[in-house]
């Protein structure tokens, strides 16, 4: 199993709306980097959500239920998809500033490719992530 994590602006889709949705499909990335991480993905996959912009910290995790296929926003075949649902609203959200503070995250995809709308996540961070969103919650 891979862990991951995913962007959303939480205007444009917040874990609120996935989790309404019950399933969702991670459409619209147009970055290469973040396109070939889609393509790695497999199903039960686990994937932190991360509410950028605003908020910016990570409130939840999903799981992949469906491997990478054609984007149905384009016409262009070189962007993909997969569907997540969601598995668990985290008790207490991570912060950027959180994970930027702790010295066991300081090589984490989401501070060193700040930009990187999809990245992979090592499994002793992923652990670390929902240890610190369970904490004291």
């Amino acid at each position: 199993m891979n862990f991951w994590l995913v962007k959303s602006e939480p205007f444009k889709y917040s874990w609120n709306d996935f989790v309404k949705e019950k399933r969702g499909v991670w459409d619209g990335v147009r970055n290469f980097q973040a396109r070939n991480n889609l393509k790695a993905m497999a199903v039960g996959d686990l994937v932190l959500f991360y509410h950028s912009n605003e908020g910016k910290e990570i409130v939840g995790i999903a799981k992949v239920v469906r491997e990478a296929y054609p984007d149905p926003t384009t016409e262009d075949d070189r962007w993909v998809v997969v569907d997540l649902e969601p598995v668990e609203k985290l008790p207490k959200s991570v912060t950027l500033e959180t994970i930027k503070a702790d010295t066991r995250l300081q090589n984490i995809a989401l501070i060193r490719q700040s930009r990187l709308s999809v990245s992979p996540v090592r499994p002793e961070e992923f652990d670390i992530i929902v240890g610190l969103g369970h904490e004291h919650a």
